[in-house]
């Protein structure tokens, strides 16, 4: 099963260090707890869900993006915020995704703490997302996105500091930033082949 070498694969990540957007942090900042998840497709080529947000969103808009959000004060952790963000999001019922675990937490130059949250969900689920906060939703081969061969490092300057950040087009999506920062440090510590 895909959730059991998911967790077999969590348990022997390779040691290397991540990367994040620390660096844009001017001192030490109160950073804000927040939660993705990263949902699996259990078939034979599993994909990985991924949302666009609306274009008219104040933050990110139209960025593409794990389902999740902030740690609310109601949530016992970061895997039930996860939950919570993609039941609202995206209508993933949280009895449909079973938890293999999580991994290092991302800093995010935005001021946040996201702890990823990886799940396995069965294959073509109806999913249904709430267009207050997702535009759309779609699903990337594994093979594809957690590939970093696929991706280029992009530099630019932004509030006064010079960031780099990953980028990587598919099908029409640009998925770039936290999301592909996310995806960088998780891909490099995976063991190779561990979905086969």
């Amino acid at each position: 099963m895909l959730s059991e070498k998911l967790r077999a694969a969590l348990d022997n990540l390779l040691p290397e260090a991540g990367e994040d957007e620390t660096y844009l942090m001017d001192g030490l900042p109160t950073l804000r707890d927040a939660a993705v998840l990263i949902a699996f497709t259990d078939r034979p080529d599993p994909g990985v869900i991924l949302t666009q947000r609306p274009q008219w969103l104040r933050s990110h808009a139209g960025q593409v993006a794990f389902p999740g959000g902030k740690i609310d004060p109601g949530d016992r952790d970061a895997i039930d915020a996860a939950l919570r963000e993609a039941e609202e999001e995206i209508g993933l019922s949280r009895r449909d995704v079973m938890i293999a675990g999580t991994t290092e937490a991302y800093r995010s130059g935005s001021g946040y703490h996201i702890t990823p949250v990886l799940g396995v969900i069965p294959p073509d689920l109806p999913l249904d997302p709430n267009p207050d906060e997702v535009e759309d939703w779609f699903e990337v081969p594994l093979d594809v996105l957690f590939d970093p061969e696929n991706y280029i490092q992009q530099h630019a300057h932004w509030q006064g500091h010079d960031r780099h950040y990953y980028d990587m087009h598919w099908q029409g999506r640009r998925i770039w930033g936290v999301t592909a920062g996310i995806i960088i440090n998780l891909a490099r510590r995976m063991p190779a082949g561990w979905h086969r």
